[in-house]
């Protein structure tokens, strides 16, 4: 199995050179064009995450993007089916997650995800650039349907009959807090997998044995019936790249909580279990 994760190491040894894409995102601010704009990975391309790898909100705050659009961030970049692409952003892989997933649902095959991000290059004595890359042009059409997806309907069914991870902050889980949505709580039969749980106190993904533990010990092994989902589609797929890495596949619920709590008829849970 490649995995989809890439080391610096790894990045530099490269052949043929990717085509590098810094998703750096900020969920409140700064806006990532600042920071690509003060450094970042010498040939790398900025793409936004609000802009290019979702469509204007509702239902939800991020949904898919058209196939218009991430045509055209394809082909800016230089991006064709078979382009070996790796992305990054700032640390986490947050954002650099949506974008591999929103490269690959799209049709783009091989894409990776710089563990560490731009923080893990710096760390590694790599030098960042201030040059902003000009646009490329490919004949790169997008369809859409390349990674499995699942809406509310099937994002309930995974809850109630496998299992439904949910990649939110135990606080915002339980509905205890809520700074983002108008409702707070989670789908009834979810489990709670946050973030911070996957990550090294600097960004990295812990490793594969305990990654792969991790998953198992909630239930999310190879032969699961999965789902992720989160806030608004964006760490849900954090959560679907650390399980490709150990070789598990799950489907992103991408409207997530923000179109799950649209329809008032649908269920809310609170609490930690």
């Amino acid at each position: 199995m490649t995995s989809p994760l890439i080391t610096v190491d790894e990045l530099r040894a490269l052949e043929p050179q990717p085509v590098l894409i810094d998703a750096t995102w900020n969920l409140a601010g700064p806006p990532g064009r600042e920071a690509y704009d003060a450094g970042h990975l010498p040939g790398a391309y900025f793409v936004d995450l609000d802009t290019e790898l979702a469509g204007p909100p509702g239902p939800g705050r991020h949904p898919l993007p058209d196939a218009t659009t991430v045509s055209a961030l394809a082909r800016r970049t230089g991006i064709s089916a078979d382009t070996p692409v790796v992305v990054y952003d700032a640390a986490n892989s947050l954002a650099a997650a949506r974008a591999w997933w929103i490269l690959r649902y799209f049709g783009v095959a091989d894409v990776r995800v710089l563990d560490g991000g731009l923080a893990a290059w710096q760390a590694a004595g790599g030098e960042v650039s201030t040059d902003v890359s000009a646009d490329d042009d490919t004949d790169f059409t997008a369809t859409p349907g390349h990674l499995p997806l699942v809406d509310a309907e099937g994002a309930a069914k995974v809850a109630a009959t496998g299992v439904l991870l949910d990649a939110r902050a135990p606080e915002r889980f339980a509905g205890e807090v809520e700074p983002m949505d108008k409702v707070a709580g989670h789908i009834p039969g979810a489990i709670n997998t946050p973030m911070a749980a996957l990550l090294t106190p600097d960004g990295h993904f812990k490793p594969a044995d305990e990654l792969a533990t991790y998953f198992t010990d909630h239930g999310a092994t190879p032969d699961a019936d999965l789902a992720t989902y989160c806030g608004s589609g964006v760490t849900a797929t954090h959560t679907a790249l650390a399980l490709e890495s150990v070789g598990i596949k799950a489907p992103v619920y991408i409207g997530s909580w923000s179109d799950w709590i649209t329809d008032p008829t649908r269920p809310i849970a609170t609490g930690r279990d």
